[in-house]
């Protein structure tokens, strides 16, 4: 239980400190309308993500006895990994000026959340297989991932609000370069999981060297 609690700590700090759509409308609301307002566009991929996550595991269990497929989604899900992982070591810093949005609400994070397609990329690729496995150990082991993951998620987006309304310097400076810089290369050894896993599943690794 306690590797799905830190996978699931992992890629949620990380998916929710990377720059993207989401986390500019959430400096873009805290910027423009105050700390509520961003806390409410962070609160929305846990409005969205639920019929995301349960069609991705639909998808899986249907899928469960072509090991094939299986691997190829786990080598999908260390490229979507490695990509996670590209953009951590290119944050130089948030942009504090955004304001490509107009006044916002929980609606148009929403909005935002469900046209974007890292939602689906990463349910589908890491985040559906992750429960799966976590399953196959306990119910407590379900919860822990998906649970820390959102935690951290809305959390860490939260917290840059907060930060927003308070104290910019953070977002723009070394510490945050260096934070992200460290998320990089963990999620670089965890693509390599998801990589072997995959090798694994398609029988390109043979018992023998396990």
């Amino acid at each position: 239980m306690i590797g799905f609690l830190t996978t699931g700590v992992l890629l949620g700090l990380s998916a929710g400190w990377a720059p993207g759509p989401l986390l500019a409308l959430v400096i873009a609301e805290t910027l423009q309308h105050g700390l509520k307002a961003g806390v409410k566009v962070a609160l929305s991929p846990v409005l969205t993500d639920l019929p995301i996550i349960i069609f991705t595991l639909f998808m899986l269990a249907a899928l469960s006895q072509f090991q094939t497929i299986l691997g190829c989604i786990s080598l999908m899900g260390g490229v979507f990994v490695l990509y996670l992982c590209y953009g951590s070591i290119q944050a130089t810093g948030i942009d504090m000026h955004a304001n490509d949005f107009q006044a916002q609400s929980l609606k148009k994070g929403v909005l935002v959340n469900v046209l974007s397609p890292h939602p689906y990329l990463f349910w589908f690729s890491v985040g559906a297989p992750t429960t799966a496995k976590a399953m196959e150990q306990s119910v407590m082991s379900v919860l822990a991932f998906i649970g820390s993951f959102y935690v951290f998620l809305v959390g860490s987006k939260i917290v840059l609000a907060i930060l927003v309304s308070q104290s910019q310097p953070f977002l723009t400076g070394r510490f945050y370069v260096y934070t992200m810089r460290c998320l990089s290369v963990l999620l670089c050894i965890f693509s390599l999981f998801l990589f072997y896993d995959g090798f694994k599943r398609m029988g390109w690794i043979f018992h023998g060297l396990e």
